[in-house]
């Protein structure tokens, strides 16, 4: 029998009793700490803080709201060059491991003996997933033992590439980003899945300390850190020699990008958060839901376009307010490296660039972008830029380019046709606002020239005075009160006395000319105001504000006065397009609309629009036929229909049913709010705007079933256009946001028209023309211009108009009665 040393003897028996003193207390804490462990599987169930996703009809991003930029993705999805990365650079034996490293533990534990902290860690990939989903951050051992035992559960719950997807996409990797997919968009502008080789092993290099080694902030760290996982991962054979050397040769090209945005929709975007904080709180923007919008992507665009255009061109017409900014120093002390680390404090706005004028002389002036590119701006690129001086005055053409720009100036300029041109911010505004009439959903919103510089939205927040775009609903209240677009009306001077008012008010129409005995019809798109004023008080206010209340206005807004026939309510575009949805659609109120559903991350919808339908002519033939379906079998339609509009109850007992819809609706019958011969007389006249009227420069547009209508405050303050077909409603309005006058010549015609043309250039390209069908009940007859009346036979002045047959005048003339359907109820283009 062998004797053993006393020494070793001793030194096994202490040894013996270690590991038995450890099993011990480990057994005793496990029977402690193990009931007090949360469960492993309600880490599937962890809901991660996913930004809420804004989008277009079409799918296209709109925004992205949340303090984390996350989005998730699957292990199957993830890159297996990443997933070598990660493991080289964190946890090489991860696949082998049950979720303890052990030589990585011992090492910890006697850093914690030695020195009374743990300076590297020891955890595996498991242990970090345990402590980012269950536990805190703080270094203490029974943290530490905790994080062991969940690490073990997890194990043997949950398979690796399940551990590993829940690690890659809750990692924090810098600038907001967590996550590899989020990482991948912030520092390369790309998904993870078209990075390379190097870019993918930079990203994995983060996890350890994003601040140290973010290729934004510290690259040359960053670089370091890189290589050094590449050469780990051809020491483990994840690559071969010649991509590891490819990839080390690699540039380094990571910078900040933003949000991969599809569709500029800045203050749409808002709303719709707003929106939906009101739905769910503080989990609007942290639980990953997608909402997808009434928005078209072509038609925002094109709405952005048009008012960056219309507000630029209205600015030049009014001069030259001077550089935004000029240098605190002297170009010649300084390079260009120097100069464009000024310009990175401006931004650019849309098609406004910022310049350094780094020379200037008689004939050019040579200009730095932030691009590095010098420019060459010449007199014919800023023969606009006329000194400005008011709204009203400018001072003479430039005559040299150094009269307008000097070196060190920071201007604006902007790339056009014929090269580059000088420019400026634009200081007035604009709202926008565009439906489609036949179900009321908002198709583009424009709140403003700039989100960034202003959050105030112009096209639903404030109002201002509407001017003679809210005269079509005075016009439809006189027709409905009997008169007709032949009734004859005096244009001439009128005092009145109100006490509502100012003691004695003189109203004028734009330019103080009368023009005496005026139709009904050519006082309205020639926007004259005496005749508006008398139309009001002869049909009366209040019959006016309520029958301007079935187009959707508030009539707290309306004034009880006179002076609301020349548009004195404070409105909004979004309520005024909202009004001319009714003109547009043939008289049916439609409730506005602009979110079509909302899903959580999961996909599962929560919310579902149920847009108000308009019941035509043959919707009315199905629910005649339902009716006497109804009747033969001895039910009451009305009882029906009340069961159609009141359905039974949800019963979904889940936590989100306050917020999820029932997939069977019942249809939202839109209400008839104008009678249909009314809506065709006034559409008719509101066409003769734009045919003939202060909206002629529409004709450009080469559509003849096209209608709508100008509109310019006192004092030129305001400028509108609202108008329409039956496929589209666009509100335009153009001011400042002090109210003050816009300028010589600038009308609603002349300052909004032109933004809404060149909106509707787009939004119309592939909508057919659609000829105004006339209703029964109207009927066509010649008259006098002169008098409105019925034409005597042979006169050779005669016109045509349209009257509802119980409003054709009184004189009878056999031969000149038109039958309107006779060629298919469309209206002849001739008549007028």
């Amino acid at each position: 029998m062998l004797k053993t040393h006393p020494i070793l003897r001793v030194s096994l028996w202490l040894l013996l009793l270690a590991i038995s003193a450890g099993s011990i207390v480990f057994t005793g804490t496990l029977l402690y700490l193990g009931p007090k462990l949360p469960e492993v599987e309600q880490i599937l169930e962890i809901q991660l803080q996913t930004p809420l996703r804004i989008y277009s009809s079409e799918g296209k991003l709109i925004a992205e709201f949340g303090e984390k930029k996350r989005s998730p993705i699957l292990y199957e999805d993830i890159p297996q060059d990443f997933v070598h990365a990660v493991l080289a650079a964190e946890d090489a034996r991860f696949f082998k491991h049950h979720g303890v490293d052990i030589k990585g533990l011992v090492r910890a534990s006697l850093e914690l003996v030695t020195t009374g902290s743990i300076q590297t860690g020891g955890s595996t990939i498991t242990m970090q997933v345990a402590k980012n989903y269950f536990l805190s951050r703080e270094r203490t051992f029974l943290r530490k033992f905790n994080e062991i035992l969940l690490s073990l559960d997890m194990e043997r719950k949950l398979s690796k590439e399940q551990i590993l997807e829940l690690y890659i996409n809750k990692i924090y990797l810098g600038h907001r980003a967590y996550g590899i997919q989020a990482a991948a968009q912030v520092y390369y502008g790309n998904p993870v899945q078209a990075l390379t080789l190097a870019q993918l092993a930079t990203i994995a290099g983060l996890p350890k300390a994003p601040s140290a080694y973010n290729p934004v902030t510290n690259p040359a760290r960053a670089l370091s850190r890189r290589n050094w996982i590449l050469s780990r991962m051809l020491e483990l054979r994840y690559i071969d020699q010649q991509q590891h050397d490819t990839a080390v040769a690699e540039l380094e090209t990571a910078e900040l990008h933003g949000i991969p945005v599809e569709v500029e929709a800045p203050y749409f975007a808002e709303m719709v958060r707003r929106d939906m904080i009101q739905r769910f709180g503080d989990r609007a923007d942290t639980d990953g839901y997608r909402v997808y919008t009434t928005l078209k992507a072509d038609l925002q665009t094109a709405a952005n376009t048009a008012t960056l255009k219309g507000l630029i061109d209205y600015d030049r017409r009014h001069g030259y307010r001077g550089e935004e900014a000029k240098l605190g120093f002297p170009l010649e002390e300084v390079t260009n490296s120097d100069l464009l680390a000024e310009l990175r404090r401006f931004r650019t706005i849309g098609i406004l660039q910022p310049a350094i004028i780094t020379s200037a002389s008689d004939e050019s002036a040579d200009a730095l972008l932030k691009t590095g590119e010098t420019i060459t701006l010449t007199l014919d690129g800023m023969k606009w830029a006329r000194r400005y001086i008011d709204n009203v005055d400018r001072g003479p053409e430039p005559k040299k380019v150094s009269d307008v720009v000097q070196p060190g100036q920071i201007v604006r300029v902007t790339q056009e046709k014929e090269g580059w041109s000088l420019a400026q911010k634009p200081i007035a505004q604009s709202g926008m606002t565009s439906f489609d009439p036949k179900n009321g959903a908002l198709l583009a919103l424009v709140g403003g020239f700039d989100f960034q510089s202003s959050k105030f939205n112009r096209a639903i927040q404030g109002g201002r005075q509407a001017g003679s775009s809210f005269k079509p609903f005075i016009y439809s209240a006189a027709l409905e009160k009997g008169l007709t677009p032949a009734t004859i009306i005096n244009d001439a001077p009128v005092v009145f006395e109100d006490s509502s008012l100012e003691s004695t008010w003189r109203p004028e129409n734009s330019g103080g000319r009368f023009y005496g005995p005026t139709r009904l019809r050519q006082a309205l798109y020639k926007s004259r105001n005496l005749v508006s004023i008398r139309v009001l008080r002869q049909i009366g206010i209040r019959h006016t504000i309520e029958h301007a209340s079935r187009f959707g206005f508030d009539t707290s807004k309306l004034p009880n006065n006179l002076s609301l026939a020349l548009g004195s309510a404070a409105l909004t575009p979004w309520e005024i397009a909202s009004a001319y949805m009714v003109l547009a659609n043939g008289g049916y109120l439609m409730e506005p609309w602009y979110i079509q559903r909302i899903e959580d991350n999961t996909g599962t919808t929560l919310f579902e629009a149920n847009p108000m339908v308009i019941c035509d002519e043959t919707c009315i033939q199905q629910r005649e036929a339902q009716q006497a379906a109804t009747d033969s079998e001895g039910l009451d339609f009305a009882t029906l229909l009340a069961q159609e509009a009141s359905p039974e109850p949800e019963t979904n007992d889940t936590p989100d049913s306050a917020n999820s819809e029932s997939d069977d609706k019942p249809v939202r019958y839109a209400e008839r709010v104008q009678d249909a011969r009314i809506n065709f007389l006034i559409t008719s006249m509101l066409q003769d705007v734009i045919k003939r009227g202060t909206g002629v420069k529409a004709r450009v547009l080469n559509r003849s079933d096209i209608a709508g209508k100008t509109g310019t405050t006192n004092d030129q303050k305001d400028a509108w256009f609202s108008g329409f077909n039956r496929d589209i409603v666009a509100t335009v309005w153009v001011g400042f946001d002090q109210p003050r006058n816009l300028g010589r010549g600038e009308y609603g015609g002349t300052a909004a028209l032109p933004i809404w043309i060149d909106y509707m250039r787009t939004a119309l390209k592939d909508s057919p023309q659609t000829p105004l069908k006339i209703p029964d009940g109207i009927t066509t007859v010649r008259i006098d211009p002169e008098t409105g009346k019925r034409a005597k036979p042979g006169q050779p002045n005669a016109i045509f108009e349209y009257f509802r047959e119980e409003n054709v005048p009184a004189q009878e003339v056999d031969d000149d009665m038109v039958n309107p359907h006779t060629d298919g109820g469309t209206l002849p283009e001739q008549l007028f």
